[in-house]
Formats: C-alpha cells, structure tokens, sequence
C-alpha cells in the first residue's frame, strides 16, 4: 500500500505514533499478564516499524 500525506499529516501522524509508544511501554512495564505484554510487545514492534518509515520520532 502507498499512503501519501502531507507534511502536516506526517507530522501529526508521527506525534500519534510516538505518544502510543510511550503509552504502550508504561504499560508493558506495567503488565504481570505473561500473554497481553507479548501481544503489548508485538504491537511496539509494529509501530516501531512505521516510526522508522515515517522519518522517526516527531519534533
């Protein structure tokens, strides 16, 4: 798939992206649920994966 965004949908995008990782690290932290903090993990991952496509972390 091809996503073309302009530059302040990028940008916008890449905030969206960076504060869901933050959220999801605190709470992988934050899970005992063996199960859920993989699913957790998986889903940083990804998104990692799209932050590194987009440019990286928002400024």
């Amino acid at each position: 798939m091809d996503l073309t965004l302009t530059d302040e949908d990028a940008d916008l995008l890449r905030e969206v992206v960076d504060a869901t990782l933050r959220d999801l690290s605190y709470e992988i932290a934050n899970t005992d649920n063996a199960g859920y903090k993989r699913e957790l993990r998986e889903r940083r991952d990804r998104l990692q994966a799209i932050q590194h496509q987009l440019g990286g972390v928002a400024t």
